[in-house]
């Protein structure tokens, strides 16, 4: 059908050239509100009105008539029909809804993707500081980061996932801190460890693993270090160094389990040591947009929207944050990503306007608004009815390990996925292991093994079902369905653009429900050879739109539940 989308959508270009040069433009197809008024519409009769000083409704007339000559429109086209100013309604004929099995047969899994555009992007997300386990908040960055790249690489973008973070400052400090007076033997509620509400110290009882294999000499390995402990209490360095490596360590089995890849690992110490921290603040001086005041050294951000100026450098000669982002950034840009999207929390917030202001002062050709910022809500966890606010092993907050390790990967990732990033969520582990309709991943996935199993009963050769008869598709519900199925390229392109994967979500539901109205309206094993290869085409059609659907959030597609 995405062909004869196209066949028809070139008909009316050319129409609408002929009756005004340059109108062919403005050819575009949407889908009717309502599913009754046909299958296609059209408003270009209403947008060239204005300007050519016609009745929009006589136009519609004259482009209807002309549409109707078409051989596209012929062959492919039930009706064209005229609806209130203006608006034309296009009925096709089953034939050419048919056409989309074929189509999502003969592609497979690249059905939906586009083709190469050559063009580079980077998305940074997680990028969580190595001093305790990945908590929920960082599942949601994780899950939305990895399924954002799915969607930009099905629409032909040579897509790089990075992660970044401190390994250095304050949190560093205080997790080498709390190591060693765990390595001393105190803990938390001892009269030497820091206690109050803004205590320098890591609670959670993951500091005495550290501690303990620190001691025991062990070595540590992730995806991006490797330690190994001298074993000496005094050795302050040498923890500080050890417990970064432990962390990323836990943070990288916490990833796989989440089924997560990074392809590098960026350090904000590599940013100093480096010099482009440096470069970077004798570029926005000698571009004239920073001065000096009350011992600081500030950027003139307003100058670019903020809504004031911004401290670059403090009194006691540190940087405030955002230098370092800035440098980072045109790093990003000078390694050829032309486009960039950022996954944070939404308190995040306040550093888009002057990164970007930083950007643009430095004046190294970056365009307005790089990067991208896809900001997210923290995630509440209900289990029994109750929310889970605390774990052991953290100290403070319930773990993505947590979470995992109560329903599955699966579910983590689709839960929270299913709601636009910077909505409240509430995760209910209870919703999340039952197996039942109200579940909407079991409900998805449940959708897929029921296909399986009967094309499974069937036992044909799957790879024959692409050349059958489709002719006996014309049902209602078989007409919805692959009317459904051709929604699912546009579907993407719109979830890539509005970096919205909780479209692909709603998607895949509404798909699930069609093909359940389906399979409950049409017996699929029937007698009739012609009308079973038929029906089994469909099937397994939406069987392939339903696991490239998953796959893009990065869920399985069971064949059997």
């Amino acid at each position: 059908m995405l062909s004869v989308k196209n066949e028809l959508l070139l008909a009316l270009a050319a129409c609408l050239e002929n009756i005004s040069a340059g109108s062919g433009a403005k050819a575009a197809f949407e889908s009717p509100k309502v599913a009754a008024h046909g299958d296609l519409a059209t408003t270009a009769a209403m947008q060239l009105a204005k300007p050519l000083k016609r009745n929009p409704r006589q136009l519609a007339e004259e482009l209807c008539a002309a549409l109707l000559a078409d051989a596209a429109y012929m062959r492919w086209v039930d009706a064209v029909e005229i609806a209130g100013p203006g608006f034309i309604n296009i009925r096709l004929k089953p034939a050419a809804k048919q056409e989309i099995v074929r189509e999502v047969l003969g592609q497979g899994l690249k059905f939906g993707e586009q083709v190469s555009n050559g063009q580079r992007l980077l998305v940074e997300f997680v990028s969580a500081n190595p001093t305790g386990p990945l908590h929920v908040g960082h599942g949601r960055q994780a899950a939305l980061g990895d399924a954002i790249c799915n969607l930009f690489q099905t629409q032909g973008w040579d897509v790089y996932r990075e992660f970044y973070y401190n390994d250095a400052g304050v949190q560093i400090g205080t997790l080498a801190s709390s190591t060693h007076l765990r390595a001393q033997g105190f803990k938390p509620g001892d009269a030497q460890w820091p206690s109050g509400e803004n205590a320098a110290a890591y609670n959670g009882d993951y500091i005495a693993d550290i501690a303990a294999d620190f001691l025991a000499g062990k070595t540590v390995e992730s995806d991006d270090r490797s330690f190994t402990a001298s074993g000496d209490i005094n050795d302050l360095d040498g923890m500080r160094q050890f417990a970064v490596a432990y962390l990323r360590h836990e943070q990288d089995l916490d990833l796989k389990a989440f089924a997560v890849k990074f392809d590098n690992y960026y350090l904000e110490s590599s940013l100093y040591t480096s010099g482009r921290v440096a470069a970077t603040v004798k570029r926005l001086q000698e571009a004239g947009k920073t001065y000096e005041k009350d011992g600081a050294l500030w950027l003139q951000s307003t100058d670019y929207g903020d809504d004031k100026d911004r401290v670059m450098r403090k009194q006691d000669g540190t940087f405030t944050y955002f230098v370092p982002d800035v440098a980072y950034h045109i790093a990003k840009w000078e390694r050829g990503f032309t486009k960039v999207v950022n996954i944070q929390g939404t308190d995040h917030h306040g550093t888009i306007a002057r990164v970007r202001a930083g950007l643009q002062a430095a004046n190294v050709g970056i365009p307005q608004g790089y990067p991208d910022y896809v900001l997210h809500t923290m995630v509440r966890v209900v289990k029994g009815g109750e929310e889970v606010k605390i774990s052991k092993r953290a100290g403070s907050y319930v773990t993505l390990r947590d979470l995992i390790e109560w329903t599955s990967k699966d579910a983590v990732r689709f839960f929270l996925l299913s709601r636009k990033p910077d909505t409240e969520y509430t995760f209910d582990v209870d919703l999340a292991v039952a197996k039942n309709n109200d579940n909407p991943v079991y409900y998805v996935q449940y959708a897929h093994a029921r296909i399986c199993s009967v094309l499974t009963a069937w036992g044909g050769d799957a790879a024959t079902l692409g050349a059958v008869d489709l002719s006996a598709l014309t049902s209602p519900q078989a007409q919805a369905l692959m009317l459904l199925l051709a929604k699912y390229p546009d579907m993407l392109t719109a979830a890539a653009t509005g970096f919205a994967p909780h479209d692909v979500t709603f998607y895949l539901r509404e798909l699930a429900a069609c093909y359940h109205s389906y399979y409950d309206a049409e017996r699929i094993l029937v007698d009739d050879e012609a009308v079973k290869l038929a029906r089994l085409a469909l099937v397994a059609a939406t069987a392939q739109v339903l696991h490239n659907g998953l796959a893009v959030l990065g869920v399985s597609a069971p064949q059997k539940m």
